[in-house]
């Protein structure tokens, strides 16, 4: 067997994104051993591409604002399918996390009277997204960063994991390989972090970077542990859509939180078309109120007015863009036109100044002086691990997960902002119960010599292989098969059709020939990478099937309407089987308590019969 470095750590994070990083410093800060293991360059996470803010009632711009309002605006963004409980401490314990990382040297945006600024965004009831700018996530990776490095934390950066080892049915480690020289190791733990992000880049028009390829989920997946919700995909309304090689990076709800327009080709502003019958009391439904809020909110007043309806769910606007271009009303090139410039140049460069850098780099589009061109983007998986909400700890003993590789909060649909707050929030959780899970074993567990073998070889046949694709035609095969076929707008012939095409590209994957080397072989990487995106879409086109409803970020075209008496409770749980299947059953969260049920609109299919 080749040779295979060893590492033991009282605690491993996989991912070095904000929930890896807030996960690593607080089992840092208990004293235990922290290894932490990234697939990119430390300080590259995808983290840094969140741009538009980290919500949390702060109330600073509206006294207005608390935790209960938050609470509400989640559960209700996510259509009420969400874990309450993961809901209610995250809007319980969000301005803290905020506060700290200001501690932490992080600069906030600031109001005139010097307190952290907050900027309005979709489904949030008042101004709650503490930013920097339009580059919030680059500043709080480079906080925590700062702030992990001085933990005594080992970084192995440029590794991938491939396998997550139990030991009586307990979590006992790792093995990765070094994506540089192609070494092997193993790491020991008795305690692992999940952090790896999400699986955006099995669609071919994507804001994710190229890291997001679902490797967690997989891992989780193959070592037993439960996933949820793996249906519910977001689909971010406004990604550049030209020149193609830009297509689907992210164009930050910022924009229209700073009051920007989306207008369809002719020139018509079409969200008022889209309001929900729920969310009709709470939005404009004239230019003319619409405005009056934008002017509010540019004078510093509290509103008065209803919100412009722009800043509606990002499932209702996504979905809004897609009909405007079936009823042939798209921009030049398939999407639709987003609006900033009339505000003032001077204004628009000092909130949005990386929205202005983009759209001049990439597009020559001076967005103080033209519209852009937008249309939806693969962004967000709202499924992912099933844990438990009050320790992040999966199903499996051992192993957390926290931030977008977890599922629960979120339910159908993610409101914007929430999840740069739920990576530091639920991260702290992880790395403290983690750390004292670590703390209360005296040893590390043993790991079969026979499952090391098992996992070298299948890292290393790749390269065996002579004669076969290459593997970069089968991840752009799958890309393009999963936008037409489990996109934003679904349907029950061509999900099935889906997860006969993932059949045939798991043949044809297991066939792939990388060529070349260990070193510095990217080829060799997608090679590897196909397993687990193949498995995290059939998870996904799975799930999607067999929900016969439309809710938050799944629509089904065979079934538009939302089904609150049959689907309203219950939550997909995907597991494999003892034959190595793929099994599907639901679960229910329990029952909001009457306090907090009293917060949420009285439709909400929580309620008791």
């Amino acid at each position: 067997m080749d040779e295979v470095v060893t590492h033991e750590h009282d605690v491993v994070v996989i991912g070095a994104g904000g929930a890896g990083l807030r996960a690593a410093i607080e089992a840092s800060a208990a004293g235990v051993s922290v290894a932490m293991i990234c697939k990119s360059m430390l300080g590259k996470a995808h983290t840094v591409m969140a741009e538009g803010g980290a919500a949390a009632a702060l109330a600073n711009n509206d006294p207005r604002d608390s935790w209960q309002t938050h609470f509400r605006d989640t559960m209700k963004g996510g259509m009420y399918l969400g874990d309450w409980r993961m809901a209610q401490i995250h809007a319980q314990q969000a301005p803290d996390r905020i506060r700290e990382l200001e501690q932490w040297g992080a600069v906030f945006d600031r109001t005139p009277k010097g307190m952290t600024s907050q900027r309005n965004f979709g489904g949030h009831t008042y101004p709650r997204l503490a930013h920097i700018g339009d580059a919030t996530g680059l500043e709080m990776i480079r906080t925590l960063q700062q702030r992990g490095i001085h933990m005594g934390m080992d970084v192995f950066m440029e590794f991938t994991v491939r396998r997550l080892f139990k030991a009586d049915g307990r979590i006992s480690g790792c093995f990765a390989y070094d994506r540089n020289d192609g070494s092997l190791h193993v790491f020991k733990a008795k305690s692992i972090v999940l952090a790896t992000g999400g699986i955006t880049r099995c669609w071919e028009v994507c804001s994710g970077s190229w890291e997001y390829t679902g490797e967690g989920h997989a891992l989780a997946y193959w070592a037993g542990a439960e996933m949820g919700d793996m249906e519910f995909v977001q689909f971010h309304p406004t990604g550049m859509i030209w020149p193609p090689s830009v297509k689907g990076i992210l164009v930050t709800e910022g924009v229209r939180g700073e009051g920007g327009v989306l207008r369809n080709s002719e020139g018509r502003r079409f969200m008022f078309d889209y309001i929900p019958e729920r969310y009709a009391d709470e939005f404009a439904d004239t230019e003319e109120e619409a405005l009056a809020w934008v002017d509010e909110v540019i004078s510093g007043e509290l509103t008065t007015h209803r919100r412009p309806p722009e800043l509606l769910t990002r499932d209702v606007v996504a979905k809004a863009i897609n009909s405007e271009g079936d009823a042939g009303r798209a921009s030049e090139h398939g999407g639709v036109y987003l609006d900033i410039s009339w505000r003032d140049p001077e204004q628009v460069m000092r909130k949005l100044p990386g929205m202005h850098h983009q759209f001049k780099e990439l597009a020559a589009v001076d967005i103080t002086e033209q519209p852009m061109e937008v249309g939806p983007t693969a962004h967000y998986v709202m499924g992912g691990v099933r844990v438990d909400p009050y320790s992040q700890e999966t199903s499996i003993p051992g192993l957390y997960a926290a931030g977008e590789v977890a599922t629960g909060m979120h339910g159908a649909n993610r409101l914007g902002g929430n999840s740069l707050t739920d990576l530091i929030v639920f991260g702290r959780i992880a790395g403290e119960q983690a750390a004292e899970a670590a703390n209360d074993m005296d040893h590390f567990a043993g790991i079969a010599q026979s499952e090391i073998g098992d996992v070298v070889a299948e890292t290393l046949t790749p390269l065996q292989r002579e004669g076969g694709e290459n593997p970069a035609q089968v991840v752009g095969d799958l890309r393009e098969m999963m936008q037409h076929k489990a996109g934003i707008i679904r349907s029950g012939n061509l999900l099935l059709e889906a997860i006969d095409d993932l059949d045939s590209l798991e043949e044809r994957a297991d066939a792939t020939s990388p060529g070349g080397g260990r070193t510095y072989n990217p080829g060799w990487h997608q090679a590897l990478e196909l397993s687990a995106m193949i498995d995290v879409s059939r998870m996904c086109a799975l799930a999607a099937h067999r929900r016969e409803e439309s809710r938050g970020a799944h629509t089904r075209a065979d079934f538009p309407e939302t089904d609150d008496s049959h689907w309203g409770r219950v939550t997909s749980v995907i597991s494999i089987g003892e034959d190595g299947s793929m099994d599907i059953g639901y679960a229910s969260y329990p029952a909001i308590p009457e306090e907090l049920r009293t917060l949420l609109d009285t439709d909400d299919p929580h309620e008791e019969d």
